[in-house]
């Protein structure tokens, strides 16, 4: 099992879940700039795949997984690039792993880039179809990693979580907000890279 998630309910005070409508607006981009092809906000219009017919933002309000690899000091990309669940929350992929996990320890050492694909294409060490590493045919993005500090993000994550993984939180929920109180699991927010 892998970490994940979506959207979730909207509560008293949190921002609006991110719509095409509130990205469209946030963004600054008219109907007519979409009917003409102009690009979005240029951080997601580059993590737009040229291969990919649907548009990312869909694919972060429905995708099941996000493969991401922390960066190297040198900008190289780490071995791992393993499938997680997520949330895209605030216009950002969150997610909780293991604090003993790379992503947890490359984060602590200092490596906050790091690149996402986002898509479905199964295990990343044994793909569907047998292709290794199909992942990398998915729309990409480059982002800056954080801990999340906020005690609140966990119910929120959870939240997306039972919307989007129902057959499996119930085996993970109560390790995850456990870990998360404890200190043996971190969340980690990936906001996309703006110079990606």
């Amino acid at each position: 099992m892998k970490d994940a998630s979506t959207p979730n309910p909207r509560r008293p005070g949190d921002r609006l879940p991110l719509t095409r409508r509130v990205f469209l607006r946030r963004t600054g981009i008219s109907v007519l700039g979409l009917a003409i092809g102009i690009q979005a906000a240029p951080e997601i219009a580059r993590a737009a795949s040229a291969k990919s017919s649907k548009p990312l933002l869909d694919l972060l309000q429905s995708s099941p997984f996000v493969y991401i690899s922390p960066l190297r000091k040198n900008g190289q990309e780490s071995r791992c690039h393993a499938e997680v669940w997520f949330a895209w929350i605030d216009e950002s992929i969150v997610i909780t792993v293991a604090a003993d996990r790379w992503k947890a320890t490359a984060l602590e050492r200092g490596l906050t880039g790091a690149r996402i694909w986002v898509g479905d294409h199964g295990r990343w060490k044994t793909p569907v179809g047998g292709r290794k590493e199909a992942f990398r045919q998915a729309p990409s993005f480059s982002a800056r990693a954080e801990k999340v500090e906020d005690p609140k993000m966990i119910d929120r994550l959870l939240d997306v979580y039972a919307e989007k993984y129902p057959g499996e939180i119930d085996r993970w929920r109560d390790r995850m907000k456990a870990g998360n109180a404890d200190g043996s699991r971190i969340m980690i927010r990936y906001r996309p890279d703006a110079t990606s």
